[in-house]
């Protein structure tokens, strides 16, 4: 694990050119053009997901050229673009000081494709900009809501690139949205025990045929730290949103 982390990368705040420049040399420095790993084609429409989340999702992938509204920043965020990386994607964590490494390479996102901008600076939009112009996802947790001629130009920019804007909150206008429902930990007996996981449902709902909620149970994470679906055995892994299996709700 030391090796991988030690190949992650923070990059400064900074401006247009500055990313661009600091995204260049990392390609040099890489050999190949970002975001041209394995398994991830420049063509290709659509970047793949972890198992466990393909029902939740149109065509059971990330569709190039969209925004995804993924809630609070969370395991939920972490584990939407752990498939993409896994598949050979670049990805940008940005906006986000507290970003885990450890949690998530436990999420199954390589720390050896990742990159770190904890503070975008009071021009964040040009910022993001840049970033969707040199990598396939760009995970962003705005730090303000943008105004909407800004927002606009950065939904241009990812249908222009072809990449993917995950927003860890809510963004207007965003293709797809998910969010934690409810959510369920087991370990815990009365009064004795330990934390083994957490069983959440998470609701996907969007536009066009996605307009009709779906939902599912998964294990964020669950009792071996991995991203599962929850056993339908378990009696609550297809539970519709407002059911009596919703329980422990959070906003």
């Amino acid at each position: 694990m030391g090796a991988a982390v030690a190949q992650v990368t923070s990059l400064p705040p900074s401006g247009r050119d500055g990313l661009a420049g600091l995204l260049a040399e990392r390609t040099v420095r890489s050999g190949r053009e970002i975001g041209a790993g394995s398994g991830v084609l420049s063509g290709a429409d659509l970047l793949p997901v972890l198992p466990a989340l393909r029902d939740l999702l149109p065509d059971g992938a990330l569709q190039r050229g969209s925004v995804v509204a993924a809630g609070s920043w969370s395991l939920l965020c972490l584990a939407l673009a752990a498939g993409p990386v896994a598949a050979g994607a670049w990805c940008v964590a940005a906006g986000i000081p507290e970003f885990g490494v450890l949690a998530a390479a436990d999420a199954g996102l390589d720390p050896a494709r990742l990159l770190l901008i904890p503070d975008l600076g009071p021009n964040w939009p040009q910022a993001v900009a840049s970033l969707l112009d040199g990598c396939d996802l760009v995970v962003l947790r705005p730090p303000n809501r943008p105004p909407a001629q800004a927002r606009r130009k950065l939904e241009a920019a990812v249908r222009r690139h072809g990449a993917v804007l995950l927003v860890a909150g809510d963004w207007d206008g965003a293709q797809l949205r998910l969010r934690i429902a409810a959510q369920e930990w087991t370990g815990i007996g009365s009064g004795h025990g330990r934390l083994r996981g957490r069983r959440a449902q998470v609701v996907a709902d969007g536009r066009g045929g996605w307009s009709r909620p779906q939902a599912r149970w998964l294990w964020l994470p669950g009792p071996d730290g991995a991203v599962t679906a929850v056993a339908e055995e378990a009696g609550e892994s297809s539970a519709a949103p407002g059911s009596g299996a919703e329980q422990a709700k959070i906003g």
